[in-house]
């Protein structure tokens, strides 16, 4: 699960993560390829933001793989 890969990378738990970022005008993202684990920052709502990796738009915010976005 790309949320829980997400949390581990930044060192929190899933609630945590979240909780930081409803307040944040920038969220923690990750590539949704299976075998990609590529981080980066973007907007609480990103669906679709590029893979510096993978050369393709498939970067998620944390907020979007909650689906509270």
């Amino acid at each position: 699960m790309k949320l829980k890969q997400l949390a581990d990378l930044e060192g929190k738990s899933i609630d945590e993560l979240l909780e930081s970022c409803i307040t944040d005008s920038v969220n923690p993202g990750i590539c949704t390829n299976e075998w990609c684990d590529y981080t980066t920052e973007v907007e609480p709502d990103q669906r679709a933001g590029w893979c510096e990796e993978c050369q393709e738009n498939t970067v998620k915010s944390a907020l979007v793989l909650a689906d509270i976005f």
